[in-house]
């Protein structure tokens, strides 16, 4: 049931975005600077309003002040604006990824076009998004947490480790 009502929640935030305030804005900036936060301002208006929820949520947990883990999550979905998905596309990998995982992980394979588009997107957009990052002089900390943000941390867990499970379940509750 809490995974049916988040469902509902993205989709309604989806429907109707929130543009970001001005002064959310300005922390955006302050936070990526210029570089950064150009690709920020590449992401669907939905995609920015999700993106600083994630950040809002881990800058209240433990490693709250370390800069690359706030960029990586402002940035972990920047990947997504390569080859955008609209709402029908991101509910028809949900539903796939529910009833037909090992389909859905196969059609996620190949260029990002026709009715695989969204599957691909899905799949490739964390690399996507680090390499956009490191292209744009992100550190290769920030880089490295966008491109595992869909990834399970190995064990023993690290300090970079805690903060990629930071990341992956503030992306989980926004």
């Amino acid at each position: 049931m809490r995974r049916a009502r988040y469902r509902l929640g993205q989709f309604a935030a989806h429907l109707f975005p929130r543009p970001l305030s001005a002064d959310e804005a300005a922390e955006v900036e302050r936070v990526l600077g210029q570089p950064l936060a150009a690709l920020f301002r590449r992401q669907t208006t939905s995609d920015q309003a999700h993106a600083w929820r994630v950040m809002q949520t881990v800058a209240g947990g433990a490693h709250a002040r370390q800069r690359e883990l706030l960029q990586a999550a402002l940035l972990h979905d920047v990947g997504k604006s390569q080859a955008p998905l609209s709402l029908a596309d991101r509910a028809l990998v949900v539903l796939a990824r529910r009833f037909v995982p090992t389909a859905a992980q196969r059609w996620g394979h190949g260029p990002p076009r026709g009715w695989r588009r969204p599957f691909v997107t899905a799949r490739c957009h964390a690399d996507w998004g680090a390499d956009l990052c490191a292209q744009a002089g992100a550190p290769p900390l920030t880089v490295r947490l966008i491109r595992q943000h869909q990834s399970a941390p190995a064990t023993p867990l690290t300090p970079e480790d805690e903060m990629l499970i930071l990341l992956q379940a503030a992306d989980d509750d926004n």
